[in-house]
């Protein structure tokens, strides 16, 4: 049975009469992105609320695609589209409900639920997550007892009542960052656990009572692009050509076609090419601009991708291709781990370096045409980028399968879901085992571990 089959099932549940919800008081929030391949995913969401509304008999409920909310891009945040939210629909709606693409909504099971809350109080609902340790993601916060504090799931599902949006005053980020702002040091809402709200995948026996499941993120759009198709530049330093290097060239740099590795020196046995920008010790903005005017000027290659990776990323080169699949490489595509800054003040969106960054040579072509530079050579490269896309009217885009950090700096029940494209730093771990127990196939041969290898930063 279809989950909608089994909403429409359980259409005669009912709660009390005196203050059950209708549809009509929920508006649906859509967590959506420009993108086109993204976008259509959202409208597909979309069309199947409303058609189950439609069979249902009941008035069709507002549902929002973020992106569409406004011209802004940083209201992927949530917290800067709250006013908005609030001022066009939470004066005639008790509730908004936010999803993600891959949320299927039973909508019966879900009014039943919010019907149990007073719309006169605040109330901040979802299913409850925590992390395990402190992380560097969430900036080490609650360091002496994580699990004490509680955030969304968003790919669950998770709602506000009106009242509180309503009293917004919200600033910016996300899930982990966005519960934090409610929470306002105790003064505020606490995260309430609702076990409708499921994590249950859509083809699981267990998912009678969820209001709520996941359709899980599908990274195959058809036909994976080709290994020639990406072109990786990878940025190191003659401090790292002895450990970091061997690394690469021992687990995913098997999986590439075509490869350079920049650094600030030319050593022929890696081999590194010396673009003529000195090493920083961070930032490393001028290398990362000469790779993109090396990349756009076709004589090294004329592969429709460019991925920028740090020497001490691990990334899987084939769930890359089955991903880059998905979109479209004559449009300007950005796409990597997001981050923000500054968003509730007008700033910007960029995709962590880290994690690894992946421009279509258009992208490339319009960052490079729109006159984007570094203020200093050791400026952020991935935050200047940031500022250069936010400045010509260009956008980033997310996947949830690039990671910035290691994996123990993200929930694993999160982790559980994906099949991760990438990871970021050889700090406190084997990055060899790493590769081999997150990032490679199953039916692959995967290498050896090397021995004696340092751990850096």
């Amino acid at each position: 049975m279809s989950y909608i089959s089994a909403a429409l099932c359980s259409a005669s549940i009912q709660s009390d009469p005196h203050q059950f919800t209708e549809l009509q008081d929920v508006v649906f929030v859509i967590q959506s992105q420009r993108n086109s391949y993204h976008s259509h995913r959202a409208e597909q969401r979309r069309t199947e609320l409303l058609h189950q509304a439609r069979i249902l008999n009941q008035n069709s409920p507002d549902v929002v695609l973020l992106h569409e909310l406004s011209d802004y891009d940083g209201n992927w945040s949530i917290l800067p589209a709250l006013p908005r939210l609030a001022s066009q629909y939470c004066q005639t709606s008790s509730w908004i409900v936010f999803l993600e693409e891959e949320t299927d909504v039973n909508l019966p099971i879900l009014t039943q639920v919010l019907s149990k809350f007073n719309t006169r109080k605040e109330w901040f609902l979802g299913r409850p997550l925590h992390d395990d340790e402190p992380t560097i993601i969430h900036h080490y916060a609650f360091s002496e007892d994580p699990k004490s504090f509680t955030y969304p799931d968003f790919m669950a599902g998770w709602a506000l009542s009106c009242l509180l949006v309503m009293r917004s005053d919200f600033i910016s980020q996300l899930s982990h960052e966005f519960a934090l702002y409610i929470w306002e040091e105790g003064m505020g809402r606490a995260l309430t656990a609702v076990k409708e709200f499921c994590s249950e995948r859509h083809n699981s026996s267990s998912t009678g009572d969820c209001a709520t499941i996941i359709n899980t993120h599908s990274d195959t759009c058809g036909t994976p692009v080709q290994k020639e198709d990406i072109f990786v530049a990878v940025k190191t330093c003659q401090r790292f050509h002895g450990d970091r290097v061997p690394l690469v060239k021992q687990t995913w740099e098997k999986d590439v076609a075509s490869l350079e590795y920049y650094s600030d020196v030319t050593d022929p046995i890696i081999p590194t090419i010396h673009l003529g920008v000195p090493n920083t010790e961070r930032g490393h903005c001028a290398k990362t601009f000469a790779i993109l005017r090396r990349f756009a000027n076709g004589a090294v290659t004329q592969a429709p991708w460019l991925l920028i990776v740090d020497d001490d990323t691990l990334i899987s080169l084939p769930r890359l291709q089955r991903l880059l699949g998905c979109f479209d490489p004559d449009e300007a595509v950005s796409v990597g781990e997001r981050y923000g800054y500054g968003l509730s003040g007008g700033g910007y969106s960029y995709i962590t370096g880290g994690g690894g960054m992946v421009f279509s040579r258009v992208m490339v072509q319009n960052i490079l045409a729109g006159g984007c530079g570094c203020r200093s050579a050791d400026a952020p490269d991935d935050m200047v980028l940031g500022m250069c896309l936010n400045t010509l009217g260009l956008t980033v885009t997310h996947c949830p399968l690039f990671h910035q950090a290691r994996p123990d700096g993200y929930v694993k029940e999160l982790l559980a879901r994906q099949r991760p494209i990438s990871f970021h730093k050889h700090w406190n771990i084997n990055p060899v085992e790493v590769y081999q127990g997150w990032l490679t196939e199953p039916n692959l041969t995967r290498p050896q571990a090397l021995t004696n290898t340092r751990a850096e930063l």
